[in-house]
């Protein structure tokens, strides 16, 4: 346990890094953007190559892949392993690429049909006006997609670099790489946006070029590690090749379920552009608020516990196996109950804090915190859902997974279609986290059917404790939230600083203390690891001739 504790802190801490800044880059959004049809749009069209990054360079084929890489490693020695990678690379490089082309034609043939004259015979043209079958809305939409294509093929073997590097026990300079996107996008925004004109609506592409640029600096930067640690790319046919056909076999159910959910993710993306131009834009903001947290503890401990759990499953040690994901569980709990309170209760404030400058005004905060309110509940569960999908990918199992992942998928549409209207970027909130747990509910089920040994009680006592510690720990940090208001209002930015970090300071403390006084198990085991880190930091600090004592 003090194993994860460490490597999946060590990639939180680059993970805290790359969120940072990611948050800087969504600042920077803001003010540059707003949440208006503009921003929805550049929002909207980021989202086709993210749907393709996930589904070829992340969640399946990582999944599919990383057993078997590692597998190689132990049973057939370095040489095997560096082999099978190159062949999955050359195969995903082949087949991004296809899917890039396609893509860009099909966008292409949509654009130039945008618009239609009619010809009644002759030279008579009827209607004598062009007919628009695209609104200029959609037209932006697809014009930005056309752009950003070819990060799709750039980040999905960014991706399938950081999955080898991780079964490599490499964690912080994969997670680092998305400090590169980061650095590019928020220098497009300052740098190079000015250059594209005065309008925003041309300015907006040089973002989209931010985009692309990005992608190339995610994959450069992890090149060298891969290289020192011995991989050397070369071309191999993927078509014939054995372990690109046993990852193409084990993937094709995880990414049925992969493909499902970033297609009910555009498509509902769709459907909020439609129903209202800011929806899109201001829940994307709430969304980047919510993933802070969850990339900091909930990704970094599924990215530590994929190879780890394959490993053990490699070498059946099945009480290890159980015994780790449990604690991984445990912990993830823990830390992250308490991040979706704050962000429950603190919404409007810190979305205040965050973005409120420039383009996004004040109406813009209330639209993002209320779709944020509604997301901060789903916070454990979205971070749970991705460690118990790993536990059956690390089992070789990917269609239990995809088999819950569509029913939830279903149940998610369903969901949103019903709140969308009422509740606006609130419903929307509210049905992906009730997706979200109903998702780790069908998990946890079906991981106790493949494993009857695994016993989830401990855990359920654990988060009734939880849970009554973070109603306590909600209410401190209203109260607080509260009286500063009436006290000293959020006119400036000190006194938006104090709305959010006194009320959230005080509340974790009284978190903490209760667990720590409750003994919940896993407050102990954190307490020891921060105390036992600051002790080592202490004595290194003091030379070892000084006197003591």
């Amino acid at each position: 346990m003090s194993q994860m504790l460490k490597s999946s802190g060590a990639m939180g801490v680059a993970t805290l890094i790359s969120r940072v800044l990611g948050l800087v880059r969504e600042q920077v959004y803001a003010g540059f953007m707003g949440d208006g049809v503009v921003a929805s749009a550049f929002k909207l069209a980021y989202q086709a190559p993210n749907l393709f990054r996930r589904l070829l360079g992340e969640g399946a084929l990582t999944a599919a892949f990383i057993p078997i890489f590692k597998q190689k490693e132990r049973t057939e020695g370095e040489a095997a392993m560096w082999e099978s990678a190159n062949a999955v690379l050359s195969g995903l490089i082949l087949f991004a690429s296809i899917v890039v082309g396609i893509c860009l034609a099909i966008v292409s043939l949509v654009l130039a049909a945008g618009s239609l004259r009619f010809s009644s015979g002759g030279d008579a043209v009827f209607p004598p006006f062009p007919i628009p079958i695209l609104g200029e809305d959609t037209r932006l939409v697809l014009r930005l997609l056309q752009v950003m294509l070819p990060y799709l093929l750039l980040v999905c073997v960014a991706a399938l670099c950081m999955g080898l590097l991780n079964a490599r026990g490499y964690f912080f300079i994969p997670a680092m790489s998305a400090t590169m996107l980061n650095v590019v996008l928020i220098a497009a925004v300052l740098l190079l946006a000015p250059r594209f004109g005065d309008q925003l609506e041309t300015q907006v592409f040089a973002l989209a070029l931010g985009v692309v640029a990005a992608g190339v600096a995610q994959l450069g930067f992890q090149w060298p590690t891969l290289r020192k640690d011995g991989f050397r790319y070369r071309w191999i046919r993927p078509w014939n090749n054995p372990t690109v056909r046993e990852v193409v076999r084990r993937m094709l159910p995880a990414t049925v379920g992969v493909a499902a959910f970033q297609l009910n993710v555009l498509i509902i993306a769709f459907i909020a552009f439609y129903v209202d131009r800011t929806l899109v834009a201001s829940f994307d903001y709430a969304v980047r608020l919510m993933e802070f947290p969850q990339g900091v503890v909930g990704i970094s401990f599924a990215t530590y516990l994929l190879p780890t759990l394959s490993g053990l499953a490699a070498e059946k040690k099945y009480p290890e196996f159980r015994a780790t994901l449990r604690e991984g569980l445990g912990y993830l709990l823990f830390v992250n109950l308490l991040a979706a309170t704050l962000l429950l209760v603190l919404a409007e404030p810190m979305v205040r804090l965050l973005f409120e400058r420039g383009q996004f005004t004040a109406s813009s905060t209330h639209r993002a915190a209320m779709a944020l309110a509604g997301l901060a509940p789903g916070l454990v569960a979205f971070s749970s859902v991705n460690v118990l999908a790993r536990a059956f990918y690390a089992l070789g199992d990917t269609q239990t997974p995809m088999k819950i992942s569509v029913a939830c998928l279903v149940l998610n549409l369903v969901c949103s279609l019903w709140l969308i209207g009422p509740f606006r970027q609130l419903g929307l909130g509210m049905a992906n986290s009730i997706t979200a747990y109903v998702n780790v509910w069908l998990l946890m089920r079906a991981l106790r059917k493949k494993m009857p040994k695994l016993d989830f009680i401990p855990l359920r006592s654990a988060a009734l404790m939880l849970l009554a510690i973070a109603a306590v720990t909600g209410a401190v940090a209203w109260s607080g939230q509260h009286l500063w208001g009436i006290r000293w209002g959020h006119a400036t930015l000190l006194q938006k600083l104090g709305e959010v970090f006194v009320p959230m300071a005080v509340a974790g403390l009284v978190y903490w203390g209760l667990a720590v006084a409750l003994r919940v198990p896993q407050a102990k085991e954190v307490s020891r690891l921060v105390f036992g880190q600051l002790r080592k930091l202490r004595a290194r600090e003091i030379p070892s001739d000084w006197p003591r004592g």
